[in-house]
């Protein structure tokens, strides 16, 4: 009987640590407490230092919308498959499947208004932006002023 409640708060004594340590090392919990962010109209000149370098949050702009990928700094900071797009509007690119540069509007040039993109390539940026809207917040909106 004294064996048998020994082994019950050990077992339970166990699970609690486990559990307090995954709460303090749940990344979403540690990304809701850094928001620091402020969710509001970027223009392509600030939505640039959002790219992983020269600040440590990542954001992506698809369809005029901002989303902070930080989350997934291994795909879009520096080094990533898709480090191209961080602190850029990623429209177009995603739509081509390009990580080209020249799929990017440059900085200094009006947001790119998808023009001359196929039926194909709009339903591609469609998924995109299904996918972007699933994992990750919007934090603002991307326009020119």
């Amino acid at each position: 009987m004294i064996t048998t409640i020994l082994i019950v708060g050990l077992i339970l004594l166990i699970l609690r640590t486990v559990i307090n340590d995954f709460r303090s090392s749940n990344p979403l919990e540690e990304q809701e407490k850094d928001e620091t962010v402020l969710a509001g109209k970027f223009t392509p000149q600030t939505l640039a230092k959002y790219n992983g370098s020269d600040n440590p949050r990542i954001f992506i702009a698809v369809k005029g919308r901002v989303f902070d990928v930080t989350q997934g700094k291994t795909f879009y900071g520096p080094g990533g498959p898709y480090a191209n797009f961080a602190g850029r509007d990623a429209s177009r690119g995603l739509a081509l499947n390009s990580f080209e540069e020249s799929c990017l509007t440059p900085l200094d040039e009006p947001i790119d208004d998808l023009k001359g993109l196929t039926k194909e390539e709009l339903e591609s940026l469609e998924n995109w932006e299904d996918h972007f809207e699933n994992k990750y917040k919007v934090v603002g909106t991307l326009g020119n002023e």
